[in-house]
C-alpha cells in the first residue's frame, strides 16, 4: 500500500461564545481548522485534523500547518501508511520540528492502518478500553458569576469534569478557587487550568491560600524552569500541558518530578504516534493524565479518545471535547458525540469518523 495522494481542506470552526483564557489575557471566537485526506493504491482512504487554539496561543498557528504539509508531501507520497513510524521519520528528516504540522498527517496514517487491520485506532494501538470517558468542560469565563454560570451549562449536559480558567490576578484567582469548590459535586473532576498565567510569587500565593482545599492545578507558570523553581514549596498537585511538547519534556518531567498530571496535547506534540511515547512515560512514573486535542471537530475529539482507550481507566482522568464549544459541524452528527457527560469510543475500524466532505469545500491544496 502506498500514499497516492494528499488533499488538504482550510475550514473555519466559529466558537459558540467568545473564550478568554489566562485571566482574559487571550481571547478566541472562530478556530482555523486543517483537515487532510490522504488517499491510497488500496482504496483507502484516511483523515486528519489539526486546529490549534487560535494563533496566540502556542507556538502553532492553522497557515503553518498547511505550509508545513507543503514541505513535507514530497518526502511521505509512495510510503507505506501503516508504517506510521517510517512516516514518521520522514516527517522529521524534512521538517526538524514544527510537530503541530506532522499531527494531521500522522493521524489521517493511523485512520488508514486501523481500517486496513479492520480494528479501531485504539485496538491497534494495543488495547482499547470501552470504559466511557469524562469529557472536560473548558470554562473560559472572566468573573466569578460568569464561571457559574458556564459550569451550570455544562453540568445541564452531562458534564461531569471541569477544566477552571485562571491565572493574572492572585485575589481574583483565590476568590474563584474557593467559589467553585464551594458549589463543587462529590463526583466532579476539577483542574484549574492558569495557562502558564502566572509569575513564580503569584503561583505560591494562591497555592499556599488555597492549600486545604486540596485542589489540582495545571501549567501553573511559564516554563518547566518555572515549575521547578516553586515545586518544593507548595503542596498542591500540577499538571503540565504547554510545557509538555517532545519526549525530552516528558521525561524530565518524570525524572525530576515536576508533575503529578501530564496533559497530553495530541496536536502540540505531533499526533498519536509520538503521544503513546508520552503515556509509556507516564505510566511507568506514576503519572496520571488528562488527553486533548488543541482544538477542532469532532474528529480531533475522537482523536483524543482513542489515545485515552490506551490508558488505564484509573489513570485517565478525562477528555477534552471542543466540538460542544462550536456552531459548525463538519461531519453531521457522525463519531463520538456527548452522552451524560462521556464519549464512548466507536468500533468502527480505524478513526471511526469522517468528515462530509461537501461541509468542507474545495481543498486549498492537493499534492500527488
Amino acid at each position: 500500500m502506498k500514499i497516492t495522494r494528499i488533499s488538504v481542506y482550510q475550514v473555519d470552526l466559529p466558537l459558540e461564545h467568545p473564550y478568554w483564557l489566562s485571566g482574559g489575557r487571550l481571547k478566541f471566537e472562530c478556530l482555523d481548522a486543517t483537515l487532510v485526506k490522504i488517499e491510497t493504491d488500496a482504496g483507502i482512504a484516511g483523515w486528519g485534523e489539526g486546529t490549534p487554539w487560535g494563533h496566540t496561543y502556542v507556538p502553532a498557528h492553522g497557515p503553518g500547518i498547511r505550509a508545513g504539509i507543503e514541505t513535507m508531501a514530497s518526502f511521505i507520497l509512495g510510503l507505506d501508511p501503516r508504517k506510521v513510524l517510517e512516516v514518521e521519520r520522514a516527517m522529521d528528516l524534512a521538517l526538524p520540528g514544527h510537530l503541530y504540522a506532522k499531527s494531521p498527517i500522522d493521524m489521517a496514517c493511523w485512520d488508514i492502518a486501523g481500517q486496513a487491520a479492520g480494528l479501531p485506532i485504539a485496538d491497534l494501538m494495543g488495547g482499547g478500553s470501552r470504559t466511557p470517558r469524562p469529557i472536560a468542560s473548558s470554562v473560559g469565563a472572566k468573573t466569578v458569576e460568569e464561571t457559574r454560570a458556564v459550569i451550570d451549562r455544562y453540568r445541564q449536559r452531562g458534564y461531569i469534569a471541569h477544566s477552571v480558567k485562571i491565572g493574572g490576578d492572585v485575589e481574583r484567582d483565590i476568590a474563584r478557587i474557593q467559589d467553585v469548590e464551594s458549589i463543587r459535586k462529590p463526583s466532579e473532576i476539577v483542574l484549574y487550568d492558569v495557562n502558564r498565567g502566572w509569575t513564580r510569587q503569584q503561583a505560591l500565593r494562591v497555592m499556599s491560600a488555597t492549600e486545604d482545599l486540596n485542589v489540582m492545578f495545571e501549567q501553573p507558570c511559564e516554563t518547566l524552569y518555572d515549575i521547578a523553581a516553586i515545586s518544593h514549596k507548595h503542596a498542591s498537585p500540577v499538571s503540565v500541558d504547554e510545557s509538555l511538547v517532545t519526549l525530552q519534556d516528558a521525561a524530565r518531567i518524570a525524572r525530576d518530578g515536576l508533575a503529578e498530571v501530564f496533559g497530553i496535547k495530541l496536536n502540540r506534540v505531533g499526533g498519536l504516534t509520538k503521544a503513546a511515547r508520552m503515556r509509556d512515560v507516564a505510566l511507568a512514573h506514576g503519572i496520571d493524565m488528562f488527553v486533548m486535542a488543541t482544538g477542532g471537530s469532532v474528529l480531533a475529539d475522537t482523536e483524543a479518545l482513542h489515545l485515552a482507550a490506551t490508558i488505564p481507566d484509573n489513570n485517565c482522568h478525562a477528555v477534552w471535547a471542543c466540538q460542544d464549544m462550536l456552531t459548525v459541524d463538519i461531519a453531521s452528527g457522525r463519531g463520538p458525540r456527548n452522552i451524560d457527560g462521556h464519549l464512548h469510543l466507536p468500533e468502527t475500524p480505524g478513526l471511526g469518523v469522517h468528515p462530509d466532505e461537501e461541509a468542507l469545500g474545495d481543498p486549498v491544496a492537493v499534492y500527488r
